[in-house]
């Protein structure tokens, strides 16, 4: 009980934070620009055309359900990202540098446990973010394209290409995928805390936490590393789109990769802990 009203507390911490909320606000604009887009007659036609020559009905696939697979397919991994590393960079060092770590650690409380409840705090803040962007877009999604129609699920790098005709096993397959995408965006926070637990400002450690993304990232794409691509952690986190797999749910790779990515998250945990135990702030 103790330990839920100290949860409930951190979480008042982080939501009474002004910059937690600048990631939802940009969101939704992104969403708005992208659906204003989307009714343009010439962007309409491009994807009606593309649809069309992988021999579907352009009328029944641009819909909500497709509309809303893209948003969380090419917005939320380079985009989220962005707010992910800024709210775990700061939830650690920022209360270092604005001096309330001294006062939490002078109360009976371990360390440890400080760090557990800011770790699941900033977790539960990325799971909820993913869910929340894809409601949002879903929501704004059928009110410019109606709820009817299939959806068409594709990402050239991870090799997909699904369709759904039916509303029920899509969004099914979209509930999935969001809360695959909340744990893998999860990585990032966890970098991010890492390296907040570590002696360094808050954008210090938001922009190393970003960095360390974007270097995956690019490293990834050298024709030298194509071979071992599999192996890079960004590339395991956008294996969520395994979720759209058809017919059946691959839960064996999803299992392998998902369970590489939450070692990573508890490793990284446990290294910030040890680091941040060694720290002195009676100075």
């Amino acid at each position: 009980m103790i330990f839920l009203k100290q949860f409930g507390s951190e979480l008042r911490k982080l939501f009474g934070r002004r910059r937690t909320y600048v990631g939802y606000g940009v969101f939704l604009v992104f969403e708005l620009i992208l659906l204003i887009t989307f009714q343009l007659q010439g962007v309409k036609e491009r994807q009606m055309e593309f649809m069309e020559q992988n021999g579907l009905a352009a009328d029944e696939y641009f819909s909500s359900l497709t509309v809303t697979f893209m948003v969380m397919a090419f917005s939320l991994f380079l985009l989220g990202s962005i707010y992910f590393a800024l709210v775990s960079g700061d939830i650690v060092a920022k209360e270092v540098e604005d001096g309330n770590m001294r006062m939490v650690l002078a109360r009976p409380v371990s360390r440890f446990r400080v760090l557990l409840l800011k770790f699941l705090a900033v977790c539960l803040y990325t799971i909820t973010f993913v869910i929340f962007v894809g409601i949002t877009g879903y929501a704004m999604a059928v009110v410019a394209l109606g709820a009817d129609g299939g959806m068409l699920a594709f990402s050239p790098k991870m090799k997909l290409f699904a369709v759904y005709p039916e509303w029920g096993p899509a969004m099914l397959r979209l509930a999935v995928a969001a809360l695959l995408i909340g744990v893998s965006m999860c990585t990032i926070s966890a970098v991010g805390f890492f390296f907040s637990c570590l002696k360094m400002k808050p954008a210090t450690a938001t922009i190393m936490a970003l960095s360390v993304l974007f270097l995956d990232m690019v490293l990834q794409e050298f024709p030298i590393f194509k071979p071992y691509e599999a192996n890079f952690v960004t590339y395991k986190m956008s294996t969520w789109l395994y979720a759209f797999e058809a017919p059946h749910f691959p839960w064996a790779k999803l299992a392998d990769n998902f369970s590489f990515l939450i070692g990573l998250d508890l490793t990284l945990f446990a290294i910030g802990c040890v680091v941040f135990q060694l720290r002195d702030f009676k100075t």
